[in-house]
């Protein structure tokens, strides 16, 4: 029961793999606007195969609505390469937010600058640019889920 947050995601492949991992753990998946495809697109619905009508989804305008929206307690950790701080570090709460970036640039500077503080980065070799987004949201879901201990 965690929030996977995809801030302008560009692939479509990648938002229906996430919508799965988000069904198979008991999370909601956030999508923030503009999308770099329709999600009515036979490419999000294979990725999640039947069970795209089953993930829980919300679109949102854009990030600083999806904020306002929650409560003033709501945590949110943002997922880069611009930081040193491990993600296996943070004690993960069931309900918290863990935002990820689009595929081609991450997210933007201002967000991760306003939220330094809850800046975490996956560790990987030094020649590895970055994971795919997919990739990336997997690691860290069930990292959380097993903190949690919400998934059996």
């Amino acid at each position: 029961m965690f929030n996977v947050v995809l801030v302008e995601p560009e692939i479509p492949h990648n938002t229906g793999s996430i919508g799965r991992l988000c069904l198979a753990t008991g999370s909601t998946l956030h999508l923030v606007q503009p999308l770099g495809f329709s999600l009515d697109e036979k490419a999000v619905r294979r990725a999640g195969l039947d069970y795209w009508e089953k993930v829980d989804v919300r679109l949102w305008e854009s990030f600083e609505v999806l904020r306002g929206s929650q409560p003033e307690n709501a945590r949110f950790f943002f997922f880069t390469t611009k930081t040193d701080r491990v993600y296996w570090e943070e004690k993960f709460l069931p309900g918290d937010f863990l935002v990820f970036g689009r595929e081609t640039r991450g997210l933007p500077e201002p967000l991760l600058e306003a939220n330094a503080g809850g800046c975490l980065t996956i560790p990987m070799q030094p020649e590895t640019r970055s994971l795919n987004l997919a990739t990336a949201a997997g690691i860290v879901l069930y990292e959380a889920c097993r903190q949690a201990a919400v998934v059996k």
